[in-house]
């Protein structure tokens, strides 16, 4: 008989799996008429906070390596709502601008995070608790797993 954390339904990575599918498959309707997919609207969310970062600062602050980074970028680009320039000051950096559609697409989504925080059906305050609490489980499995 297997122990509680050996069951599916009881295991807490597997609740968190199963609920980003289910949060990833909520914002599709929101995203699609936009021509964006979930991540691309989290590199997006990036750039409206501060546009010209460089491909690695994006990285770093979604969690996600250059190579995967890299085909997010080249398709927001094909769709006209970024540019990606060498850095004048060191060609070895890539940053990453809002083109004028770009910008104009943060006001088009304007909407999205409260229809979100709708579909979790819990106040801000509850969402906001649940944020904090999630990102410390994050932060806690990236510096229990880091290489030295």
């Amino acid at each position: 008989m297997p122990s509680d954390a050996m069951k599916l339904d009881d295991a807490l990575c597997f609740a968190i799996y199963s609920a980003n599918h289910a949060i990833t498959r909520a914002y599709k309707p929101l995203l699609g008429p936009s021509g964006l997919t979930y991540p691309q609207y989290l590199v997006m969310l990036v750039l409206w906070g501060r546009d010209g970062q460089t491909v690695g600062g994006i990285g770093e602050a979604l969690y996600l390596e250059s190579s995967t980074l890299t085909p997010l970028l080249k398709r927001l680009e094909t769709i006209g709502y970024v540019r990606r320039e060498r850095d004048t000051r060191d060609e070895r950096q890539v940053r990453v601008f809002l083109t004028e559609e770009g910008k104009a697409l943060q006001e088009k989504l304007s909407d999205v995070p409260a229809r979100m925080l709708e579909a979790f059906g819990c106040g801000s305050e509850s969402a906001d608790r649940l944020q904090r609490d999630i990102a410390a489980v994050r932060d806690n499995v990236v510096s229990a797993t880091r290489q030295e």
